[in-house]
């Protein structure tokens, strides 16, 4: 709990600097843990990141977690924060190590707002369709993952 906590603070300071997801041309993407999954980790997450205000407050109230709990900054993540002009140096020798989770708390959250935004296809007015199918995609990454035994966390990208 203290890693998910101290992750949690790192991620308010940061979104501090950085405005808020929804303003910027964010993006959440999933990163597996090791060199290469083997598979296409790729998922667009634009829509994720421009509505994740709603989809925390959806994931509440289906009381599970919200999508950036899975969130953990790592040096690479870091890295590639620095170069898009988002963060500061100085936070690069502060991180804490970064966190896994295992695909299965991940699926739980993403199939659940699957369930809810396809009982509820108005939920998120135009954007529902979007966030459905990127949800989806993790859905499909997080499987795979599950599959292979591995761990996963979810970044941000400024791009």
């Amino acid at each position: 709990m203290i890693d998910r906590i101290t992750s949690n603070v790192f991620l308010s300071v940061l979104f501090y600097f950085c405005s808020n997801l929804e303003e910027m041309a964010a993006s959440l993407y999933i990163v597996v843990a090791g060199e290469d999954p083997g598979f296409d980790i790729f998922v667009n997450g634009h829509a994720l990141a421009r509505n994740e205000d709603s989809l925390e407050k959806l994931a509440g109230r289906l009381k599970v977690a919200p999508l950036l709990e899975f969130f953990s900054a790592d040096e690479n993540s870091m890295e590639l924060l620095l170069e898009q002009g988002a963060g500061d140096p100085d936070w690069a020798p502060n991180l804490p190590e970064p966190q896994w989770f295992s695909a299965s708390e991940g699926l739980q959250t993403v199939r659940a707002l699957i369930r809810c935004l396809l009982d509820s296809p108005a939920a998120l007015g135009s954007e529902t369709k979007p966030v459905l199918l990127e949800l989806q995609e993790y859905e499909h990454v997080l499987e795979k993952t599950a599959q292979r035994h591995l761990r996963w966390h979810l970044a941000v990208s400024w791009r």
